[in-house]
């Protein structure tokens, strides 16, 4: 009998990434010898070595305890080798897109589930999120049953049961608004009784209303020294546009408006001037509640007036300074120049220098020359304002004259009504008096009283000794006034003038 060759055929490659090299022809007597089975043996403990020395992504297909005669196993395997390559690309993919981004993009979601990894966590790591019972979350008080009471005889225990009641009150203060901190008390058997647990849920409540207010207002309303969110924006898209440089601070507040200081920039329908000044009109009522009487009777802007929107109010009121600004500016009456409106901010001209805004006559201290000088120059600005611009300024006193360069300026005029208001006598009679008492006092002999100024301005001629009777003939003449313009349909003014002015209070 011949022997038996076994010849090697050509090996396949392996779908483990391990090639197995091809084996030498040998007899069948070789094959069955015990020397041969011993040299095999040692080259095959040989080859240990270097299969644990593959790289990562092969290490896990020579396990010791894995069983590689399934096709499922083998499958799994497969499928974990590719889930990991597919979470690396993934890695990669997520940290090109996020680059040096401060706000980076998480891919978590997309990764693979490996359920045959094992935890990075240690056995007896817990995961409180897979456990029912939370240690840091006080223990809920055991209910009661609708019969109102558990147990029996002597152990009974009712609804009503201080203990009961205390550790239920303490456990309903997790209701609270987030806000309200209750503290914590881990590990703390605490029992609060009805009347303290009563007195914390009305104060949570009470706080809770507070913050809601104060965060309505901090949103919709312009504080003082500082403007609300959209007035914010506004300044912002002035700065954008190039038509402000800068918004260098607060330079004065009052009681209708904050006004600011701003370096001036460029616009292409005219020049703005290097100092500006920033009138931004406060958006709440609360300091300044009549001013819808200055507004809602002056024709200009009766029909536009709406008390139900106190935003389209504030922006009618900054509209209505304007136009009286630009009344007295072609008029000749040093006052701002106005540069742009934009809703309820108007921007103008600084009166003033290197970001000091002029002192006003209050605060200026003038000598007797510069008092008498500036007496003439209010009273010819007031007959100006009077007969030119057919404007009351209605609140003109020292705080809203200026003094600058040896020359008056008038400033805030957003009250201004024309002659023909329903109360436009009263406001001359009330600026006649301030602007009387203050050069008075200021010793300039020339300042006649208040009535006599009165006339000089309105032209009248009321002839009344005492205030009383005086303020009654000029009540009388607005009555009067307000029915001839409701029967006639049109605004004419209170007074008689010599130069073709509008005609008469009455038909004569």
């Amino acid at each position: 009998m011949e022997p038996v060759s076994i010849i090697a055929t050509e090996t396949r490659p392996s779908p483990w990434g391990v090639n197995t090299k091809p084996t030498n022809q040998c007899s069948l007597a070789d094959v069955m010898s015990e020397q041969l089975a011993r040299e095999l043996q040692l080259e095959e403990e040989s080859h240990i070595a270097p299969q644990e020395a593959l790289s990562e992504e092969t290490s896990f297909l020579t396990g010791e305890d894995i069983d590689t005669s399934s096709d499922e196993v083998l499958a799994q395997m497969l499928q974990m080798q590719f889930d990991r390559e597919y979470d690396a690309q993934l890695l990669r993919e997520e940290r090109k897109f996020n680059g040096d981004s401060k706000v980076s993009i998480s891919f978590e979601n997309y990764r693979k589930v490996h359920p045959y990894e094992e935890s990075d966590s240690s056995g007896d790591e817990v995961d409180w999120q897979d456990t029912r019972h939370d240690p840091y979350k006080a223990d809920k008080p055991t209910t009661t049953p609708k019969k109102g009471f558990v147990g029996k005889g002597r152990d009974i225990t009712t609804k009503h049961d201080e203990v009961e009641c205390g550790r239920k009150n303490t456990a309903r203060m997790e209701n609270f608004a987030p806000e309200f901190q209750v503290g914590d008390g881990i590990g703390m058997d605490l029992k609060l009784s009805n009347q303290v647990f009563n007195a914390l849920k009305q104060h949570s409540i009470s706080e809770q209303r507070r913050s809601a207010r104060l965060h309505d207002k901090k949103e919709v309303s312009t504080a003082e020294k500082a403007v609300d969110p959209k007035t914010r924006l506004l300044l912002y898209k002035m700065v954008n546009s190039g038509i402000l440089e800068t918004i260098n601070g607060c330079v004065s507040t009052g009681k209708e408006s904050v006004v600011f200081h701003a370096s001036g920039g460029s616009m292409e329908n005219g020049e703005v001037p290097t100092e500006c000044a920033l009138k931004v009109f406060k958006t709440t009522l609360n300091e300044f509640k009549n001013r819808d009487k200055y507004i809602k009777d002056d024709y200009r802007f009766k029909d536009r007036f709406s008390k139900l929107n106190p935003r389209k109010i504030i922006r009618m009121w900054a509209e209505k300074e304007m136009h009286n600004l630009k009344r007295m500016q072609k008029a000749g009456i040093p006052c701002p120049e106005v540069v742009l409106l934009k809703k309820h901010v108007l921007v103008m001209s600084f009166i003033g220098k290197d970001q000091v805004p002029a002192p006003t006559l209050k605060e200026a201290k003038l000598g007797l020359e510069d008092a008498k000088q500036a007496y003439y120059q209010v009273l010819s600005m007031m007959k100006q304002l009077y007969d030119q611009c057919s404007l009351v300024h209605a609140d003109l006193s020292e705080y809203n004259m200026l003094w600058q360069d040896g020359k008056v300026w008038l400033i805030d005029v957003s009250q201004s009504v024309e002659p023909t208001h329903p109360h436009g006598l009263e406001f001359l009679y009330r600026d006649c008096r301030n602007v009387s008492q203050f050069f008075q006092k200021a010793g300039v002999s020339e300042t006649p009283n208040e009535r006599e100024l009165f006339n000089i301005v309105s032209g009248l001629n009321i002839t009344s000794d005492n205030q009383a009777d005086f303020l009654a003939e000029i009540e009388a003449l607005e009555r009067l006034n307000e029915s001839h313009v409701q029967n006639h349909k049109k605004k004419i003014s209170a007074f008689q003038k010599d130069d073709e002015g509008p005609p008469r209070l009455y038909d004569e």
